[in-house]
Parts: C-alpha cells; structure tokens; sequence
C-alpha cells in the first residue's frame, strides 16, 4: 500500500503527551547503550532495544538524534547494549542525564571493558552485547541503528532493572 503522505504527516488526533502517557504502562528492561574510545566515551539509557534476529544475531536500538551518542554511533560503528540488574538504578539515572554529568563523566564508578569491538561493555551487567552497526534508518527525532551481534557476555545470577509508570523498579519476588 503508498501512502500519499509520510507517516509522520498524517493527522490522527493525538499528541505527543499523551502517546508517552500511554507507554508508561508497559513495562521495559532498561539497557545503556555505549559507544567511543577511553577518554571520549559516550553513552545513553535506552529502553527502545529489541531483539532483531538471531540467525545471524542483530539487534535494534533506537537513539535519540540530539544525543552525543547518537552521532558517535554513527561515526564510529559500533556499539554495545548491557542490560542493567536491579542494583545498577543509580546508573540509569546518571545515563538519563538526571544527574546532570555527560561523555565520560557518566562511565565513572562502574567497571568497564570492551569485548570484539571496542565498545565500552559493563562489567557487571545482566548481559552485554556488542555490535557493529549494520543499518541505520532515521525519522523525526531518532535514529534505529540495527547492529550485527558481534560479541556478548553475561551473569547467571541478579535481577533486571524495570521501566515503568515513569520509574525504575525491580521484579517482584514471589
């Protein structure tokens, strides 16, 4: 089917706030997306991240375009996702930029490495993924960047950090 207009010019009634209101009841694993050299490293909370494929293994992510990841991603092909455990809150926040540090500042007091790539890779995370860029498709205010999975480590034990109803939260016991 074409459409005579964009999707984004299409008027269906309904804004922006009230779209976001809506999403607030699902609830979403929270990741930080990272990219760039030690020293020059950038990185965001992403809970706009979904399994691609895994034959052969990709992943998206969608990055916010007035980002400093965002253009680094770009620049650089690669990047990680390391989804956060239950302890890692106050570094989502920081990643949010609710703690009012950027670039480098933001890596400070966790344990770094890298794995295929080169991409910063949390140590401690629930799991890390390491990709190159593949693709990258961009609309109004973000970018989907589509990695290949190129690289991956992760821990048996811990709970995932949740995103829900404007908070984080962890899973409950049962």
């Amino acid at each position: 089917m074409k459409l005579d207009k964009l999707p984004e010019d299409l008027d269906a009634g309904f804004d922006g706030s009230g779209y976001r209101q809506l999403m607030r009841h699902q609830a979403l694993g929270v990741s930080v997306v990272a990219t760039g050299e030690l020293g020059a490293r950038v990185g965001l909370t992403a809970t706009s991240v979904a399994s691609l494929s895994d034959s052969p293994p990709k992943i998206l992510v969608c990055v916010g375009r007035a980002t400093q990841a965002h253009n680094v991603v770009a620049e650089r092909g690669v990047f990680s996702v390391n989804f956060l455990a239950s302890e890692h809150q106050e570094l989502a926040a920081r990643f949010a930029g609710q703690r009012g540090v950027d670039g480098e500042e933001r890596f400070r007091g966790a344990n770094w490495t890298t794995l295929v790539t080169g991409a910063p890779v949390l140590a401690d995370a629930l799991s890390s993924i390491d990709c190159r860029l593949l693709e990258s498709h961009t609309f109004t205010t973000h970018s989907i960047f589509i990695g290949r999975v190129v690289g991956g480590t992760s821990r048996a034990d811990g709970e995932p950090l949740i995103y829900f109803r404007n908070g984080y939260r962890a899973l409950a016991r049962s």
